[in-house]
């Protein structure tokens, strides 16, 4: 998410005294000649999108359907979580980082980030929706996309 700061405020104090800042606020530094940084306001950029879009939990059909899919490509169910996992391999570590950065870029977009864990040539991944508590579609389309990124890197 982008932030835009209106107004920033260097305040210089000493222990004993204060200065106002253009919040109209005081603001006490137990040193002196440092300066502190006033966020005054802090709204999203004009054009920028907020997401605050809340994802469902997946339904029994789209299990049924959606997520059975993934499985045959060779993702578990994680035990005593509401969770899908895979580990990729690559020929060496610039593959599995080059599939990362790719993922890392949709996945910001999507404001939807995958736990995961590399070594080397290895990315283990696990994918879970935190706001629902389980998976959800967001979950499914990350793991598609990983798919097909680790399809069209050349093994």
């Amino acid at each position: 998410m982008s932030f835009c700061v209106s107004r920033v405020v260097a305040a210089r104090s000493t222990p004993l005294t204060a200065r106002s800042n253009l919040l109209g606020k005081t603001d006490f530094h137990p040193l002196n000649h440092k300066i502190r940084l006033l966020v005054a306001s802090s709204l999203p950029l004009s054009g920028t999108k907020v997401k605050t879009k809340m994802h469902a939990k997946l339904t029994p059909e789209e299990r049924n359907t959606t997520l059975t899919a993934i499985l045959n490509q060779g993702w578990t169910l994680v035990e005593n979580r509401d969770a899908i996992y895979k580990e990729f391999l690559f020929k060496d570590f610039n593959q599995a980082f080059g599939f990362m950065s790719r993922v890392a870029l949709l996945s910001e977009k999507m404001d939807h980030h995958p736990e995961w864990f590399n070594v080397y040539n290895k990315v283990q991944v696990t994918l879970s929706s935190h706001d629902v508590s389980g998976l959800s579609g967001r979950d499914l389309k990350l793991a598609n996309f990983m798919e097909d990124v680790a399809k069209s890197i050349k093994p």
